[in-house]
């Protein structure tokens, strides 16, 4: 078998809470994989932001950051992503300045526009966000500013921004994305690993229209991946039965803690190939090492990705850790 594309791998952590597990303990757990996953040769660990949703407990993003950083000494942490609408770009400056200088040459900065909730919360977090939607791709070049030494001379600061290296990233599920991180000059991050769709699509509109800026000279793109690994198929598949109530959740309204794994019935196939649930589950990679090998090596041929970002939903942390585990055996093959 041909080897697999040589590029990085990641993690999004979106601090999933189990049923029977408290929210320290699920912060305790994704401490716990930050460090192994540094262990393990993980180039980057991102914290997803979402709110009024029971089992993420990811909401205040940039103190998670930081809780991780202080607790690791050398994977990249960082934010996958910041939903730019929901706050003040000198806010968010002042956090990864913060965070830059406490942790130099280790933080990422990645933004979106979507909410990261319901229409209602978002709502409640910032009722002008319409506008700051709209607004995106100033309110990036605004960050860009403030981390900028030129900002110096100008009235408004964030002194302790100026200079610090903080790499912003666009993130997307859509083609919308790939036009702003193609004319800025930013990297690329695609969520399909919720959201296959548009994937094809919006990559070639990043790599065809692409700008080379002070930031970035080529795109770069890194997408999400669903990775349910195990020693054994049916002990993966077993495990992933948590992960599909969880996307049952998702789409019909219903979400609850992250459920304990059950028996993987005909019914459960059924499900993931109803062409209704293939878009969020169509880059779930289940099985043995070998299975997910084939899924990850066709993935990247196909999308010619330049790095790999893995999420993984289980109910039990030590099966999460080692599925990660199998993840980076599978790329340190070709590292």
């Amino acid at each position: 078998m041909a080897e697999l594309k040589k590029i990085p791998y990641s993690i999004l952590e979106l601090a999933g809470v189990a049923k029977n597990t408290s929210i320290k303990q699920t912060f305790d757990n994704s401490l716990d994989l930050a460090r192994k996953a540094e262990a393990m040769g993980y180039t980057r660990f991102w914290l997803a932001e979402h709110h009024n949703m029971i089992t993420i407990a990811s909401s205040a993003t940039s103190v998670l950051i930081g809780h991780i950083a202080g607790g690791t000494s050398r994977i990249r942490v960082g934010s996958g992503g910041i939903m730019l609408p929901n706050h003040s770009p000198l806010i968010v400056s002042e956090q990864f300045g913060t965070l830059g200088t406490l942790y130099p040459d280790r933080i990422d900065l990645g933004v979106g526009r979507a909410p990261g909730t319901d229409k209602a919360t978002a709502q409640a977090i910032r009722p002008d966000r319409v506008k700051s939607v709209l607004k995106f791709p100033e309110e990036v070049r605004q960050i860009q500013q403030y981390f900028s030494t030129e900002n110096a001379r100008n009235e408004v600061r964030v002194a302790l921004a100026e200079g610090v290296k903080v790499p912003v990233y666009i993130l997307g599920s859509s083609t919308d994305s790939a036009h702003v991180a193609a004319d800025m000059g930013l990297p690329y991050v695609f969520a399909s690993h919720f959201a296959s769709a548009q994937l094809h699509e919006a990559l070639h509109i990043y790599r065809n229209n692409f700008k080379p800026s002070g930031f970035l000279k080529a795109p770069y793109v890194i997408a999400g991946v669903n990775i349910i690994a195990a020693d054994t198929g049916s002990e993966a598949e077993r495990t992933a039965t948590s992960y599909i109530k969880l996307v049952l959740g998702v789409m019909t309204g219903r979400m609850d803690y992250i459920q304990p794994p059950e028996d993987f019935t005909d019914e459960y196939r059924q499900i993931i190939a109803h062409p209704g649930f293939q878009n969020m589950v169509r880059y779930a990679f289940i099985g043995d090492a070998e299975t997910v090998k084939l899924k990850t090596k066709a993935f990247v041929e196909e999308t010619g990705v330049d790095e790999i970002m893995a999420v993984s939903h289980m109910y039990d942390h030590n099966d999460r850790v080692r599925s990660f585990e199998i993840f980076s055996e599978i790329m340190k093959e070709n590292l």
